[in-house]
């Protein structure tokens, strides 16, 4: 388990920045948030070090590449052992059409993001990938119509001292 960094309100503003564009030269970032370079190049080093920043990345386009219909799926599988569960997920993972995959509890096992040509291609891939799946027991299917998310991670609120009584 990963303990949490302790992070103080410079820390947030380069995450932020950084959560909006990972490009950023170091010398603008510090110039965004008001530390000298230097500085700021440590602490993002330090965020590094700590396991806050992970990495960095683009984003694509899906349907800019051809994948123009995404879908999400909820998956069952039995018996839902570690052995099934980790093969599983190797499975998915190395298919071209996932995007995402969650392991979650409730009603599903996994949720699946997939992006495809078309439906004949998420009919394949349900049809000739997942359902020949002997683990797979049990998935439904719901199309993407849109997609509107946020990576960006915001500081916690603080907790609202508690009210004395006199």
């Amino acid at each position: 388990m990963t303990s949490s960094a302790e992070l103080d309100s410079v820390d947030w503003r380069i995450l932020e920045e950084l959560q909006n564009d990972a490009t950023l030269a170091n010398r603008t970032l510090a110039e965004r948030i008001g530390l000298a370079a230097s500085s700021c190049l440590q602490r993002v080093r330090r965020l590094r070090e700590q396991g806050v920043i992970t990495g960095s990345h683009i984003d694509v386009d899906p349907a800019a590449t051809g994948l123009t219909l995404e879908a999400v799926v909820s998956i069952n599988v039995r018996p839902h052992t570690r052995a099934v569960v980790e093969s599983f997920r190797e499975f998915v993972m190395a298919q071209p059409e996932t995007r995402s995959l969650l392991h979650v509890s409730g009603q599903a096992d996994f949720l699946l993001h997939l992006a495809v040509t078309d439906s004949a291609h998420l009919q394949s891939f349900l049809v000739d990938k997942l359902s020949a799946r002997t683990e797979v027991r049990h998935f439904t299917t719901s199309v993407v119509l849109e997609q509107v998310h946020t990576r960006a991670l915001t500081p916690p609120r603080p907790p609202r001292p508690a009210r004395r009584r006199g």
